[in-house]
């Protein structure tokens, strides 16, 4: 009895010691996170676990993705996240992905997140060749993912080369075309810069807008084969199950849409599908795994009810969620347009700033320049009035000279000459004496005109150094003017716009006429945005024209034939569906691939 006892005490103890707990790591398109989840948890606890800490609340379109036996599988809400079969070794992994696609992306993803998470998922699908991308629109897609991540383009910032690093291509296109990194940088800068004022979540909307209309956008495939063995490809998508030759993932054989399907159903390996005309037969095929069947059926179910959701009117939470994007869009709108403006006013400033310190330099170098004047004025007066001096002095002397030569003039005359020889030597003498007399006085003369001159000169110098000092007070007076404006400029008004985001101020009331407003903008917009796309398509065509020359034929894959051939014939995706399900007689349509 003690013995059993102690038997049921020591199991009950390894029982409380068994974890209670078990690490899981969540891996999105842009981050891993890790949780501690309980052992009793079933997959909607995690599910919505990951969901309140993105903040998603567009769950239906995602999923946790693990892989088993090279399988893809998603794990079920109702059951336990510890029955499906995962591995045992912690921590357990699930990629957090988009398991529906919209049909229509702008309308039907509202929140920003849900719009980031599409985008990273859509662009490395096209990246890794999961989704066929022509080269023309590759290179606009990249544009766009350009925008997102870098914001508006600024040639003093985005200089040649900064795009080496990205990963923006795919391979298929860049080996296509005889064309250098830089050349392909040439081309999506090109277009990169035509989408200036676009916001990150704006441009990401604009890539989906585009990605949506490639063939094999939201397409889950399938290998199957008919009755007769054959083999085919499934197509799962939003708008219905489609079947392909497995050499053409492009154009499907056959499609059935959503609305057209009465039932689908599996047994084992084999799938059923039964439209809603009776009269049309019953299409079955096998699949490889029975796993991969219930995998199938998943995805019916899930965007079956998708597309009838989309032709309802929308739940009450989906409402109040278009009510809150669309006030978010217009309150991040007005924020734009306050930064716009705010932006525009620093700008306005900047230059006034810089016209006035330009100004102050030309108005600095003119006073310098009048300085300079003043003072070469003031040395030729200097000068003027040292010559003037000397001059003076010199017709003193020449006067003093003259009064002399007159001096011995008479006391020669007045000397008695005895003989005629000193007579004549004598009135030689005063003939000379009044010769030179007369050149002095002549000079005298001359010298004191060149006195009075150089005096109107040396006048005239400082009414020159008077009126050059006049213009310096002057324009030194307009200087410290200029200065004082300047530096009003430059600091910039107190009043303008603050760049703080505080939650407070960001409130905003929106009355009817506000909505109203905004409604007439959106539809405003709409009509550009069919103005645009026409503008679009030509610069596509454009751009494939000029591409064309350097493409290398030989490396063209299945799919880029393929491609071709529906341009030329001006097939796309969504009237090739409609064409393949209005066509002959869906009973026709079936009846060859059940053989």
């Amino acid at each position: 009895m003690a013995g059993a006892i102690a038997s049921r005490m020591s199991f009950s103890s390894l029982k409380r010691k068994q974890p209670k707990t078990f690490t899981v790591r969540i891996v999105t398109m842009d981050a891993e996170m890790e949780f501690s989840c309980e052992v009793k948890w079933k997959g909607k606890d995690l599910f919505d676990l990951v969901c309140r800490t993105l903040g998603l609340r567009e769950t239906w379109f995602f999923g946790l993705q693990y892989t088993i036996k090279d399988t893809v599988a998603w794990l079920k809400m109702d059951k336990k996240v510890l029955d499906h079969d995962v591995p045992t070794e912690e921590p357990v992994t699930f990629h957090f992905l988009a398991k529906f696609y919209p049909e229509n992306a702008e309308e039907e993803l509202v929140q920003e997140i849900t719009q980031h998470l599409f985008f990273l998922q859509v662009k490395k699908q096209i990246l890794d060749e999961k989704i066929y991308c022509p080269p023309e629109a590759s290179v606009l897609l990249a544009s766009y993912a350009v925008q997102a991540k870098y914001g508006d383009y600024d040639p003093n910032v985005h200089k040649r080369g900064f795009l080496a690093q990205e990963e923006l291509l795919p391979k298929r296109v860049i080996n296509l075309y005889q064309m250098t990194p830089e050349m392909w940088e040439e081309r999506i800068t090109a277009w990169y810069a035509e989408h200036r004022g676009r916001a990150r979540d704006e441009a990401e909307m604009e890539y989906l807008k585009i990605a949506q209309d490639l063939e094999m956008y939201g397409v889950n495939y399938f290998a199957i084969r008919n009755k007769k063995g054959t083999e085919l490809l499934l197509g799962v998508d939003a708008l219905g199950l489609h079947i392909y030759d497995p050499d053409n993932r492009l154009t499907p054989k056959i499609s059935f849409p959503w609305n057209e399907i009465r039932n689908i159903s599996y047994s084992d390996k084999e799938f059923t599908i039964k439209p809603l005309d009776k009269k049309i037969d019953v299409f079955k095929f096998n699949s490889s795994k029975l796993r991969v069947n219930k995998l199938i059926l998943q995805l019916c179910i899930g965007n079956h009810d998708l597309f009838m959701r989309r032709r309802k009117a929308d739940s009450l939470e989906v409402q109040q969620m278009k009510a809150q994007a669309r006030e978010e869009k217009a309150r991040k709108q007005m924020e734009r347009q306050r930064l716009a403006r705010e932006k525009q006013m620093r700008e306005e400033a900047e230059r006034t700033r810089d016209e006035l310190e330009r100004r102050l330099m030309q108005l600095k170098e003119e006073a310098t320049m009048a300085n300079e004047a003043l003072m070469r004025s003031e040395e030729t007066a200097d000068l003027l009035a040292e010559k003037a001096q000397i001059t003076e002095e010199e017709a003193k002397l020449l006067a003093q000279k003259a009064a002399e030569a007159e001096q011995e003039m008479q006391r020669i005359k007045a000397t008695a000459i005895r003989t005629e020889e000193e007579k004549r030597l004598m009135e030689q003498k005063v003939l000379e004496a009044e010769m030179l007399a007369l050149k002095m006085a002549e000079e005298s003369e001359r010298r004191a005109k060149e006195a009075d001159q150089l005096k109107q000169d040396l006048q005239e110098a400082r009414e020159s150094e008077r009126r050059a000092k006049q213009k310096l007070l002057e324009i030194t007076s307009k200087s410290s003017y200029t200065q004082s404006v300047n530096s009003s400029a430059t600091a910039l008004p107190t009043d303008l716009p603050s760049f703080n985001l505080i939650s407070e101020s960001l409130s905003f009331d929106f009355k009817d006429t506000d909505m109203k407003r905004l409604s007439m903008e959106i539809e405003k917009e709409k009509v550009e945005y069919m103005e645009k796309s026409k503008h679009l398509q030509e610069q596509l065509n454009e751009l494939k024209t000029e591409i064309e020359a350097l493409k290398l034929k030989e490396r063209e894959t299945a799919l880029d034939i393929l491609h071709n051939e529906n341009a030329s014939r001006g097939n796309s995706k969504h009237n090739t569906i409609k064409k393949v399900s209005e066509g002959s007689g869906a009973k026709a349509r079936v009846s060859p691939l059940q053989e």
